[in-house]
């Protein structure tokens, strides 16, 4: 039997994602969490075998839940399932230890079917995203792909509309400390304002150009 948790601050995405699961024989889901504490606290509970992450949870970064839940449980298998589809999200993902990376436009058929691949050790990717892993990103400029997850974490907050107090509290840093990251995230991608970030961000996949154009 392979013991699954859903880590997804949507209740309603949550309970489609446990029928869907509970229906399969070989499938348990056994808790769910909706933030990054309530899923260190699952994990360390119940040693779950597989844990499905959204990126996106509410007042915690699911980039830093999953090395958090890793730190646990070492043997736990992480399987990302995302409506970010960059490049970005992608890279990052994997260099906080995720063995695998869906969006949610997989059909439900390719979320069981990579369930069951990353229980066996290997790494899956859903059918829109393949072609990105291991290439560069489309405008062929890698150097955000040199930020840190928490970096890039601050990044994707800031390009969304999130104040530096607004990250401070999100990510449980101090304003001085997400003011040092936004430094150093400037450096690295030489961009000497938010403006500049934010097309940057747009041109990556990280947020809709629309919305930036909007700002």
């Amino acid at each position: 039997m392979i013991r699954i948790i859903l880590i997804d601050d949507h209740a309603v995405v949550r309970t489609g994602y446990r029928r869907l699961l509970s229906a399969e024989p070989d499938f348990e889901v056994v808790g769910e969490a909706a933030n990054a504490s309530e899923a260190n606290a699952l994990v360390q509970k119940l040693q779950p075998d597989v844990a499905l992450v959204d990126l996106s949870l509410k007042g915690s970064s699911g980039l830093e839940t999953i090395r958090s839940i890793l730190a646990r449980h070492s043997g736990l298998r992480i399987l990302v399932l995302s409506m970010h589809d960059s490049h970005g999200h992608i890279t990052q993902a994997l260099k906080c230890g995720a063995h695998g990376y869906l969006t949610k436009h997989s059909e439900p058929e390719e979320v069981i079917a990579g369930i069951r691949s990353v229980v066996t050790g290997a790494r899956v990717f859903s059918s829109d995203i393949a072609h990105l892993v291991g290439s560069e990103p489309a405008d062929g400029n890698p150097v955000i792909q040199s930020l840190t997850p928490r970096e890039f974490e601050v990044l994707r907050l800031l390009v969304h509309g999130e104040s530096a107090h607004d990250i401070a509290s999100s990510m449980h840093l101090s304003p001085k400390t997400v003011m040092n990251y936004l430094t150093l995230i400037r450096q690295k991608l030489d961009a000497d304002n938010d403006f500049k970030l934010m097309h940057l961000a747009a041109r990556l996949g990280m947020v809709e150009f629309g919305a930036v154009a909007a700002v």
